[in-house]
């Protein structure tokens, strides 16, 4: 199954490097670019695309307010963010208003089309500074008695945050992937999240992970 992508940045020289990371693999193809958020979904929704690399610092509609559309009009559809910015007021709303995956911009060509197919399969991809800037982060209280995570939901979670999908987790846990999605599903409203990726960051920010 070909991975139908859609470039969102403002800087034609990254929008070309990215194309070339992409066309020459027979896996991908690049559906389409964008320059700015607004005109990313535009033509995620047009072309019917399966993940979109999105740059966060565009003029016009940032890739947050972009993100948060497509999870509103498009919800199948993967959202990559590929950015040189690290810092705590990007990584946050970008992985609360939906984004799959969270990259910076330095990552090897290996490293990213892994990213791709890891996110195209709903797995949360998130580069380790980001992952140390949720870690890092003040903890938030503990979650009232009712909202307490199982000890399973709570090895399902960290399986999540390990990249393992749900075959994988099953396996691992001897048990069935359709406990594994109930698991999945329970823990999700435990924490107050809509996908893996938010429930590994509220598990950092918790400090259900470590």
């Amino acid at each position: 199954m070909t991975i139908r992508l859609l470039i969102v940045d403002d800087h034609p020289i990254v929008r070309d490097g990215l194309r070339g990371v992409f066309e020459d693999d027979p896996a991908f193809e690049v559906a389409g670019e964008a320059s700015d958020g607004a005109q990313g979904v535009e033509r995620a929704l047009a072309l019917r695309v399966d993940v979109v690399l999105m740059d966060l610092r565009m003029p016009g509609t940032g890739g947050v307010e972009a993100i948060r559309r497509l999870r509103e009009l498009a919800p199948d559809v993967r959202v990559l963010v590929l950015t040189t910015y690290d810092t705590d007021a990007d990584v946050l709303p970008a992985v609360e208003a939906g984004a799959t995956g969270y990259l910076l911009k330095d990552a090897p060509r290996e490293e990213l089309v892994r990213a791709v197919r890891a996110a195209h399969q709903g797995q949360a991809v998130l580069a380790p500074t980001v992952a140390q800037k949720l870690l890092g982060r003040m903890r938030e209280p503990a979650p009232a008695p009712a909202e307490v995570l199982t000890d399973r939901e709570l090895e399902v979670l960290r399986l999540v945050a390990a990249g393992s999908t749900n075959k994988e987790s099953a396996k691992r846990l001897l048990i069935s992937e359709a406990t594994v999605k109930t698991h999945l599903l329970h823990l999700y409203a435990k924490l107050g999240v809509r996908d893996r990726a938010a429930a590994v960051a509220a598990g950092y920010r918790k400090g259900l992970l470590s």
